[in-house]
């Protein structure tokens, strides 16, 4: 059977649901991985194709079993591709090195022993010969937990209804990345970016020192694009990513001021960042940021500029790193 091509349906950035709208809605673990449109034909293959449509099945050869789950009826499923840390976390770090692998087949069996994926499904869009696109959320969550899909590889963790800020509060306190809320009303709209889906990203904060920063360009000529921060550690300053964003133009100026007055020849962290263009800075100034997850090796992922800490000193600020990189 040919089966519809779906682009998947996407979540908008937003908040939780008002406590008064709390029952009509479902709560989903939002995962760190790829997504992907897995098509069961109803032959035993599988096809997955990533947001773009590309065709990624022969990136996860361990998938390939997912094929044979539903026997001769075909289908169309959402979900997101994995990789897991030792604590079952979803790692897109340990992901990246599976990603990108659909022309180079040989190499994605090796690494399939080796870093192992896992597919999370949470829709179902096609259905035998039927499709489900108008079908309310609710009714396809239903239809998706009566095809029982438990594999070695792959399974359809459970949403919650209601008790939306008991969710989030759980996703914080096991270290995940964040929410999906999904209104139990709504159809499956495909390639929108919808307000019917909500992602609630957890979100941290850190202290770093600035030790420089890289020009701006465009009508940021003259100013920093971004700045290169660190935090302690026993060997120095460790270098913990680049902060391009979360500046009005007043704060950006002022912060170019600040830079200037504290400008040095010399990198001051302990191993010079790849940043080509770099001017370095004394890491006189504290500044907090906000970020999502960090990376095995302590760099800060998706970071956002908060604040200047006029209140910390250098010698107050950014945890101390004595053995290794810091915990998220």
């Amino acid at each position: 059977m040919t089966l519809p091509l779906i682009a998947p349906m996407l979540a908008t950035p937003g908040t939780l649901p008002p406590p008064a709208q709390d029952a009509r809605w479902a709560y989903e673990t939002k995962q760190d991985g790829q997504r992907a449109v897995v098509c069961l034909p109803g032959d035993g293959t599988l096809v997955l194709r990533a947001r773009s449509g590309e065709s990624i099945t022969a990136a996860y050869p361990e998938l390939h079993a997912l094929g044979g789950a539903l026997g001769s009826t075909p289908a169309v499923l959402d979900g997101e591709i994995l990789a897991l840390d030792r604590q079952g976390r979803a790692d897109f770090q340990l992901l990246q090195s599976r990603m990108g692998l659909a022309q180079a087949p040989a190499k994605a069996a090796r690494l399939a022993a080796t870093t192992p994926v896992h597919l999370v499904l949470f829709d179902v869009m096609h259905l035998g010969e039927n499709s489900l696109l108008r079908l309310p959320y609710s009714r396809r969550r239903a239809r998706l937990e009566e095809l029982a899909l438990e594999g070695p590889t792959w399974s359809t963790p459970g949403a919650l209804v209601g008790h939306g800020r008991e969710a989030l509060e759980a996703t914080r306190a096991h270290g995940l990345e964040g929410l999906v809320c999904k209104r139990l009303d709504s159809p499956y709209e495909p390639g929108v970016r919808s307000r019917a889906w909500i992602k609630i990203r957890n979100m941290r904060t850190a202290d770093v020192l600035v030790g420089g920063w890289l020009p701006g360009k465009g009508r940021l000529t003259g100013l920093p694009g971004a700045v290169l921060v660190g935090q302690r550690a026993a060997t120095g300053l460790r270098y913990v990513g680049s902060v391009g964003t979360g500046w009005s133009e007043a704060e950006r100026a002022e912060l170019a001021a600040l830079l200037r007055a504290a400008a040095a020849e010399a990198c001051p962290f302990d191993a010079v960042p790849a940043a080509p263009g770099a001017h370095w800075v004394r890491p006189l100034l504290v500044g907090e940021v906000r970020y999502s997850t960090r990376t095995r090796a302590g760099m800060l992922r998706q970071p956002s500029w908060l604040r200047l800490r006029g209140d910390l000193t250098p010698e107050e600020s950014a945890a101390d790193l004595p053995g290794g990189p810091p915990t998220p």
